[in-house]
């Protein structure tokens, strides 16, 4: 689906602010690798969904455990105001997963995996690292 001129420009703010807050947190949580998001612009900031993306499951319990999941909701969340964009709710907007359960469960096809991630919305996926 094409983005209007709006839209796409809404969504290169978001992918820029994304890409500063993916950076940063490169270097702040362990096992982080990468990021990505989806929204319906339709129903925008409320149909934003971030991915954070870990090596392994494992890393993904470890980060909770440490409760860096809120260093990185706090990065991603500092890095969309900036933009403008408010999200109500961080913890529901942002989620975790692996490229380990990713290659289990549809062989390693994030386009398949994230798709299932996002309910009656026509999503509009990049990949931001």
């Amino acid at each position: 689906m094409k983005l209007s001129k709006t839209n796409q420009k809404i969504d290169n703010n978001v992918c820029k602010a994304l890409t500063i807050a993916c950076e940063t947190s490169l270097h702040d949580v362990a096992g982080f690798v990468w990021l990505t998001h989806r929204a319906n612009y339709t129903n925008f900031p409320a149909s934003l969904v971030i991915t954070c993306v870990f090596n392994t499951d494992e890393e993904v319990t470890v980060m909770k455990a440490q409760q860096q999941d809120e260093v990185l909701r706090a990065s991603i969340q500092k890095q969309l105001l900036k933009i403008g964009v408010v999200v109500k709710n961080i913890k529901l907007c942002v989620r975790f997963d692996s490229e380990e359960a990713c290659l289990h469960q549809h062989r390693g096809q994030w386009p398949e995996r994230l798709a299932l991630r996002v309910v009656k919305q026509k999503p509009n996926a990049r990949r931001v690292h």
